[in-house]
């Protein structure tokens, strides 16, 4: 399965360390929140449709942070971009451990979201340049998988400092951690190189034109949206939408759900979130080789449908606690396909120049809309049960994940740098190249 990492060279593997320690100190970051909305709530007496506007707050700066770190990575460079967010976020999540009040509370969140939105774009784009790209797919998948350390390491923190202090304090003691990723921008100084720009092949030169040349010097905000790359944009912002809202949906409620209608303790809050997170790391391991084997489409194809279900069944039908814990790890392996494959996808749609700036739109503009679906989840356990709630949000989002990657050419195979896939034609890059020639 790891053989792949023998075979590229040393600067590929630091690159490769860096994004994968960044993804996973992001997670750990993020994933705090999630663990402590009921002792928030306990804090400051706010309702859940309250907790869920902090949660929804942070995913729309963090699609607009997304966004401005993407167009900033095609300017100023891709490991540049990536030092200044991992060191943003980490400073405003250390922040939220001061907070006086629910309204500071909600402002440094949001500064956070906006760090942390932008790490994620920096990052996506160094790793798949970076990369050969026979192994593209397997190392950003594999790269994905970093989220599952970040979360388990977020769960492992949760359940001593609740089991160690008063929730009051503990909550607190758990933001404070969140400085630790900045430690990662005095690695990413010294041992991650800003990857080369491609020289495209003269055979190629002039049908491609100017489409791998850097971007203009206007706005390269608008560049994604000229007619060449409008359809790939759009498109990619509808799959966004529904892997972040399908994802959000579930995860920023599930502690939340197995503590007040499950009624576990935090240790077996704990333990059922380990089954789920340790399927979510595997999850993201099986998607990064079934991306270079079978594609980037039947794979989040593949895993979408799978989620639909999963979700259903472990919100829907009346299991016992063991069947939820034995449910809850094809739950959380399918849930880790799309994620783990959008890396991929999307910096394959894209030609260099403006390459940081669509990925980063693309995966951010879901944050955007998704960031609704928490709050949604909140309004509506006002009428109906939080299990409910959920089920309905995250099965809707993921179908829409299906909708979209069906409207979606296959890039399998494509060396970046190329000019934009032909939306109509599914076949893998190298086919398309063995015919032009």
């Amino acid at each position: 399965m790891f053989s792949w990492f023998k075979e590229i060279s040393a600067s590929e593997r630091r690159t490769f360390w860096a994004c994968f320690g960044g993804w996973a100190l992001d997670a750990l970051d993020v994933q705090i929140f999630s663990l402590v909305i009921p002792a928030i709530i306990a804090e400051w007496a706010i309702g859940k449709t309250e907790a869920g506007l902090v949660s929804g707050a942070t995913l729309i700066a963090s699609a607009l942070g997304g966004w401005i770190a993407g167009a900033l990575a095609d300017r100023i460079g891709r490991v540049r971009t990536l030092q200044l967010t991992v060191a943003f976020f980490s400073v405003f999540t250390f922040a939220c451990a001061f907070a006086h009040d629910f309204e500071q509370f909600i402002v440094l969140k949001t500064l956070q979201g906006l760090g942390f939105g932008g790490e994620w774009a920096a990052g996506a784009v160094l790793m798949a340049e970076s990369i050969r790209s026979n192994h593209r797919g397997k190392a950003m998948g594999t790269v994905q998988s970093a989220w599952a350390v970040g979360w388990a390491a977020a769960v492992l923190l949760y359940t001593v400092m609740f089991s160690l202090m008063p929730g009051a304090v503990a909550w607190r003691a758990m933001f404070g951690v969140g400085l630790l990723p900045a430690l990662l921008v005095l690695y990413l100084r010294r041992g991650v190189p800003e990857p080369a720009a491609p020289v495209p092949r003269s055979a190629l030169s002039a049908e491609r034109g100017n489409q791998d040349a850097a971007p203009a010097k206007g706005l390269p905000f608008l560049d994604i949206f000229s007619p060449r790359v409008l359809r790939m944009t759009l498109i990619g912002a509808l799959l966004g939408v529904g892997a972040h809202g399908g994802y959000y949906a579930l995860m920023t409620w599930l502690p939340t759900y197995l503590k007040t209608e499950r009624h576990l303790s935090v240790l077996g809050t704990g333990g059922y979130l380990a089954v789920i997170i340790v399927a979510f790391f595997c999850g993201c391991l099986a998607s990064a080789q079934l991306l270079d084997r079978i594609g980037r489409r039947s794979t989040i194809l593949l895993f979408s449908i799978a989620c639909v279900c999963t979700v259903l069944v472990y919100l829907f039908v009346p299991l016992t606690n063991g069947a939820m814990l034995v449910v809850g790890f094809p739950l959380g392996f399918f849930a880790a396909g799309i994620p783990a494959s959008m890396g991929a996808l999307f910096n394959e749609l894209y030609p260099r120049g403006m390459r940081g700036t669509g990925v980063g739109f693309c995966y951010n503009f879901g944050r955007v809309v998704s960031a609704g679906f928490p709050v949604m989840v909140g309004h509506l356990a006002k009428t109906t049960t939080l299990g409910f709630a959920i089920g309905t949000d995250a099965a809707a989002a993921y179908a829409i994940v299906v909708l979209a990657v069906l409207m979606l050419p296959e890039t399998r195979g494509r060396t970046l740098g190329e000019s934009v896939p032909d939306a109509a034609d599914h076949r893998p890059a190298a086919d398309m190249e063995a015919v032009r020639r």
